[in-house]
């Protein structure tokens, strides 16, 4: 594995992203750094060039074949650096780009990535990205000792880095958790094509843990239970005819469950979900049933069920025979029917940002961006690093109702928020 290979196989994220990658839509996230200093971007290109070789899973493109959706090494010259735009994360689209699925950009004292998220998660990405900074960071002049958290970019990668580790820990018992009831969508009217409304706030990662604390929770479990109180109180003021229960996708890595260096995907979403028609919530409800509602889900047995259940749909010999022109929209529809329909919101916090001493001083903060979901619906991310925490939505519907929700209440709770947007329109909605 640590040699150049002909091809490779997609994990089992990997195949349901693939399947619904189209000209308009592709599951893509971005990371971004704030530099303490301007960017200079023939110096980020050299950084570039000289870490991709490292990194043979993030220096592919994809192909199609009779069966499936396959990786192959991409030669081509890229991924070049270019000046950022003002809607990000668009979608990837075949012959572009040189057929490149990551994509980088500067803008001032920015530095951002851009993945398509078959190719890896959050934390693949971020060992990648991490690496990126620090080769621009040297190749600026600073000194930038080795670090475990930094891999050599001098060295072939480890075997591991390249595993498909979701068939690695898929077992024999399958979890069978049954159809989820349809939830709450919070959409609203989409905008023109392609425009991606983005909102962040930052705050104080100590004023945000203090906070947390006073209700003995973790910024993970406050942070979900504001956001579902918020969507809550969205849909009740809708006055729909009949209220749907409000669930969030919270993306889970599972390396620290299960052992392994792979920097592809390898995670598991868990479903907290609210049934507004049993009556109201207050905070300190919701905070109280996230905080139990993660300790019991947490668990190693249900959630290696849960894989061998996720692989072994992909494994079925009957989906494996069907033409991959044919077996798109079977794998789009599945996609629609358990990761779409049961959930109003995507919420995944990566937590703290780690990065070697010699690094600190020289990175002011990071942001975090999930692009357009398959709806106008907004996502929501959260990142921290030293003592800002960011918090971003983004979404392609018109509504800024639900982030607008969610930063009151922090405010209204004493966590100060500055709020930064690149909405053209400032207009209550």
């Amino acid at each position: 594995m640590t040699r150049e290979q002909d091809w490779y196989r997609l994990d089992n994220a990997g195949v349901l992203y693939s399947a619904l990658k189209k000209e308009k839509y592709a599951p893509v996230y971005r990371f971004s750094a704030v530099m303490a200093e301007k960017v200079d971007p023939e110096a980020l290109q050299r950084a570039v060039d000289r870490t991709m070789p490292r990194f043979p899973s993030f220096r592919v493109r994809i192909r199609k074949g009779a069966f499936w959706c396959y990786f192959e090494p991409n030669n081509k010259p890229g991924p070049f650096v270019r000046p950022d735009i003002s809607n990000p994360c668009q979608p990837i689209r075949d012959r572009e780009d040189n057929d490149w699925l990551i994509r980088f950009y500067y803008y001032e004292s920015r530095i951002s990535l851009e993945a398509f998220h078959a190719v890896s998660d959050g934390s693949g990405a971020l060992t990648f990205f991490r690496t990126v900074l620090a080769e621009y960071l040297r190749a600026r002049g600073v000194d930038i000792p080795p670090d475990p958290l930094l891999p050599d970019v001098t060295q072939p990668p480890a075997p591991e880095e390249l595993e498909d580790a979701y068939s690695r820990y898929a077992g024999k018992r399958v979890f069978r958790g049954g159809m989820k009831k349809t939830a709450y969508a919070n959409t609203s009217p989409r905008e023109p094509f392609y425009t991606l409304n983005v909102t962040m706030g930052l705050m104080s990662v100590a004023a945000l843990k203090a906070k947390a604390k006073e209700y003995r929770a973790t910024i993970t479990e406050y942070l979900t239970a504001v956001l579902l109180l918020s969507l809550l109180e969205k849909q009740r003021e809708e006055r729909p005819f009949r209220e749907k229960p409000v669930a969030l996708a919270i993306p889970v890595n599972l390396r620290s469950w299960f052992p392994s260096g792979t920097l592809r995907n390898f995670m598991l979403t868990l479903r907290p979900c609210v049934d507004p028609t049993l009556g109201e919530y207050t905070l300190e409800d919701l905070i109280r049933y996230v905080h139990h509602f993660m300790g019991l889900s947490l668990n190693r047995p249900e959630m290696q069920a849960t894989i061998t259940g996720n692989v072994s749909f992909t494994r079925n010999y009957l989906l494996k025979i069907i033409p991959m022109v044919l077996k798109q929209p079977i794998l789009a529809f599945s996609y629609w029917l358990v990761a779409v329909r049961p959930f109003t919101a995507t919420f995944t916090n990566p937590g703290a940002v780690r990065l070697p001493p010699s690094m600190e001083p020289h990175i002011r903060r990071m942001e975090v961006i999930l692009g357009q979901a398959t709806r106008p619906s907004p996502h929501c991310a959260a990142i921290s690093c030293g003592d800002v925490m960011e918090v971003t939505f983004a979404g392609t519907g018109m509504s800024s109702e639900t982030e607008r929700r969610f930063f009151t209440h922090l405010v209204r709770e004493g966590v100060p928020v500055k709020v930064i947007s690149n909405r053209t329109r400032q207009e209550a909605r």
